[in-house]
């Protein structure tokens, strides 16, 4: 009987689209969110979609860091679950949500910059030229001529892409212990950051809102989706994947928010759009080229 072996390729477009299922389910989070969460409650949203979901991945996987593990898991869980979920929440309640996902896309391009900075790695006109194309395609797909542009909207949209940029860089520099897997490593990260959340939470929202079945669902969707399952995946990618190629696959996030918004909402998607679409999607795939197999 012949054994069926993995090239080194199928295992690589394996690994992008699982991790691509990541921010394919957060493009979900501004129809969630403007939907079926209550309104003015973005740091209990981004609690209840750490915590819960981090303190079940601790208690299936029982591993705890040990040594240097417990800073930079904090650090980690601060920059990519306790710093960046509010700031997300607050962007998606107080910008359309074409304004939010236009400024998240700068992403990538963050993540490019601070590849040079943080992991030494060489600058690459590549990567910036088709980050620079990536938010062009997205604003293209999401902004409109209604768009509004709130000042702390905007500075809550670019915060929540530096820390998210910043968390994936120190992510893929610190790898993960060689002994632990990505489950209990994204819970080490969800529940330091559902900790952060705790006392911030109470101290500039108070009392949390009443939870109807609407919003039930949405925080478990939120949680145990959202949460959960996307950022083992993602987290699993940041570790196997060039850092680069893994940030730009954030582009799909407001790409599927703009598509749930024409099927569910009833929102239209002209030639413009259109254009946008190819634009990103074409970011997405040279994203995946190393840059020396480029031209620069």
């Amino acid at each position: 009987m012949k054994t069926l072996t993995t090239t080194p390729l199928a295992a690589g477009l394996a690994g992008t689209a699982l991790t691509a299922f990541a921010p394919m389910v957060w493009g979900t989070t501004y129809v969630v969110t403007t939907e079926l969460l209550p309104p003015g409650h973005p740091l209990f949203a981004g609690l209840m979609r750490a915590l819960p979901a981090g303190l079940i991945a601790l208690a299936i996987t029982r591993t705890l860091p040990r040594g240097t593990w417990w800073l930079k898991a904090a650090a980690l869980g601060v920059l990519n679950i306790g710093m960046f979920f509010p700031l997300l929440f607050v962007a998606a309640e107080r910008l359309p949500g074409g304004v939010a996902a236009t400024l998240g896309a700068a992403q990538p391009l963050l993540v490019a910059i601070l590849a040079v900075a943080v992991l030494r790695q060489s600058p690459s006109a590549w990567r910036f030229a088709w980050g620079v194309v990536g938010i062009v395609g997205v604003g293209l797909v999401v902004l409109g001529p209604a768009a509004g542009f709130d000042f702390i909207g905007v500075i809550a949209g670019l915060g929540g892409a530096a820390t998210m940029a910043l968390g994936v860089t120190l992510t893929k520099r610190w790898g993960r212990p060689a002994d632990v897997g990505p489950t209990a490593f994204a819970s080490w990260q969800l529940t330091a950051g559902g900790l952060f959340l705790v006392p911030v939470t109470f101290l500039f929202e108070g009392a949390p809102p009443a939870i109807d079945l609407n919003a039930a669902l949405g925080y478990l969707w939120l949680g145990l989706v959202g949460g959960l399952l996307a950022y083992v995946l993602w987290f699993r990618g940041i570790t196997s994947l060039p850092v680069t190629s893994v940030a730009v696959l954030g582009l799909l996030s407001p790409m599927v928010a703009a598509l749930l918004g024409a099927a569910l909402l009833g929102q239209s998607l002209g030639l413009i759009q259109l254009v946008g679409f190819a634009l990103a999607l074409a970011s997405i795939v040279a994203g995946q080229i190393t840059p020396k197999s480029a031209i620069r």
